[in-house]
């Protein structure tokens, strides 16, 4: 058998012209080159130049001209350990959990589609229960008659996993079991795996037998890879920690029983006597809120009966692996003790406009352009949120300085061990402003709308927290979470209120006490709508969960 390497056929096939390609693709048929797997054969009948140069390119990157340094032996054992279900089907029922996201049913959505078909990939931070989500569809697709053999789960977190090529992998799983039909195929953490995208690329063109997800900690490197690789390939879905609607479903709580169809903005044209028959169901949740502002979202720590525990293992098993690890690996930063020391920075400014060139100089006097890195990192790490300062008709904004918010109160609170935080009213607020724009964030994904905040330019004190931008209109939210929520006549969301040039449909301004609810005293062209926080969150939650992303 003849054998050449991949860093030769790809020079060779590159200068060859039409017609002599085609003479060369008999010759690979004839020889079968042993570089190439098999399922591989298929491009070269179909004379695809482009997809075989897109194969020889990644047997380059991905192994050059030597054997992989991990025996086909112990990708097996890994296997097989990763996949239980090829010996006794019934062993997923312990991974799997019983309460199912609404990114679940999103995934099920997507994949299910056959008139448009897509590789899906999950995005989130650490912990959120992507890799649970994964554990559901496997569960799904089981009972609904799925030979066990035809799915493969791997996570390329694993060591031994890491320095096999993701084309390897699938070459193994087919020949331990040689089964006919469609394949199901979960990869977990693939930003771990050296050029997925372009692997994701070559397996869904050539590959039309199998159906993929993956899920990946750096959400936008997957994005990064859609755009570049994956356009009408996969879809990137965002997985964000529990919505405090989630949360009460998955304690299994009682909770309020609100109009069918019922909006946000619906609220503003009902009497205080309708509200205020919506707000009293909410007292019983009090506690629940409370806790859910200090431990987040992470549906395992929302499970447990130790809260303190909770936090501590939210700070190991997320920012530390984070930052320590994942952020390490997946950007090349030098400075690690930097890199924490900036989170760190970031925790106590939470919800503070951000000023990198101030940062630079409290932090051993760095260059702004090395904070300017370390903050894009952060971001694409999932663990904060950067909003940017946007223009509200003709009222200028403060620009080029952008306000950042931790991902989940919570992370932020496990990180700076704050005692007794729910007496303190401003470690409260800045609790409940991270949690509302978390909450916007996800309820506005894949819509036209852009978050950002308001500051005034001549006037830096005047400021809105949240500026929801859409196509037609805009929509405000500040965050007064504290016993006395009176704004003055001058406050930027009154001025704006009364600007007609500002394209404002709504405003809300949200609350602490339950009481606290109503349209403004204040006589303003867009009445301003007060509403309690845990209102306003459980609505969002739920309206998201009912389809209703992004119409508030």
């Amino acid at each position: 058998m003849l054998r050449y390497s991949p860093r030769c056929c790809f020079w060779l096939v590159h200068g060859l012209t039409a017609r002599v390609r085609a003479d060369f693709f008999d010759f690979l048929l004839v020889y079968r080159l042993d570089f190439l797997s098999k399922q591989y054969y298929t491009i070269i009948k179909k004379r695809n130049f482009y997809q075989y140069i897109d194969v020889i390119s990644l047997q380059y990157y991905m192994c050059g001209d030597n054997m992989s340094i991990v025996s086909e032996e112990q990708v097996i054992k890994v296997m097989r350990q990763y996949n239980p279900w090829w010996k006794n089907q019934s062993v997923i029922r312990e991974d799997s959990k019983p309460y199912k996201r609404l990114a679940f049913y999103k995934a099920v959505e997507i994949l299910d589609c056959r008139s448009i078909r897509r590789f899906l990939l999950l995005s989130g931070a650490r912990r959120v229960g992507k890799t649970t989500i994964m554990y559901q569809l496997i569960e799904k697709l089981l009972s609904d008659g799925v030979n066990p053999r035809n799915i493969l789960y791997i996570s390329f977190d694993n060591p031994i996993i890491k320095l096999e090529s993701t084309e390897n992998i699938l070459h193994i799983f087919e020949t331990l079991y040689p089964t006919d039909g469609m394949k199901y195929v979960f990869f977990d953490e693939i930003q771990y795996a050296e050029n997925w995208e372009l692997w994701l690329k070559v397996i869904y063109d050539s590959r039309k037998d199998i159906s993929l997800t993956a899920t990946g900690s750096a959400s936008p490197i997957l994005e990064k890879g859609s755009a570049e690789s994956g356009t009408g390939r996969w879809t990137v879905l965002k997985i964000p920690t529990l919505s405090f609607y989630e949360y009460c479903q998955l304690l299994q709580l009682k909770t309020p029983e609100l109009p069918d169809g019922i909006r946000i903005t619906d609220l503003a044209g009902m009497t205080s006597s309708q509200i205020g028959d919506i707000v009293e169901q909410f007292s019983h949740l009090t506690g629940h809120f409370n806790r859910y502002l200090m431990i987040g979202g992470f549906p395992e720590l929302v499970l447990s009966d130790d809260d303190n525990y909770a936090q501590r293992m939210l700070r190991e098993d997320v920012v530390d692996k984070v930052i320590k690890r994942d952020v390490l690996t997946l950007f090349n930063i030098r400075n690690p003790l930097l890199m924490e020391k900036l989170f760190l920075y970031l925790c106590i400014n939470s919800s503070e406009i951000f000023n990198a060139a101030t940062a630079a100089k409290e932090l051993e006097n760095i260059t702004v352009n090395t904070i300017d890195n370390y903050i894009d990192a952060l971001e694409m790490s999932n663990l904060i949120y950067v909003s940017k300062p946007v223009g509200v008709g003709s009222k200028s904004a403060l620009k080029g300085k952008p306000k950042i918010y931790i991902a989940d109160a919570a992370i932020r609170n496990a990180v700076l061990m704050v005692e007794d935080v729910l007496s303190d009213e401003a470690e409260l607020g800045i609790m409940a402003e991270t949690t509302v724009y978390k909450h916007l964030v996800s309820f506005y994904q894949n819509s036209p709308a852009v978050l950002g905040y308001y500051r005034k330019l001549k006037d830096n004190q005047k400021e809105v927290d949240v500026v929801i931008e859409l196509p037609r209109e805009k929509i405000l939210c500040e965050v007064k979470y504290k016993n006395n929520s009176h704004i003055p006549v001058n406050d930027a969301i009154v001025e704006l209120c009364n600007d007609e040039s500002t394209r404002i449909k709504s405003a809300f301004l949200i609350t602490k006490r339950q009481e606290d609810f109503g349209i403004s005293r204040h006589t303003t062209k867009v009445p301003i709508m007060r509403i309690p926080a845990i209102v306003f969150l459980y609505m969002l939650g739920k309206l998201e969960a009912e389809g209703m992303n992004g119409k508030l």
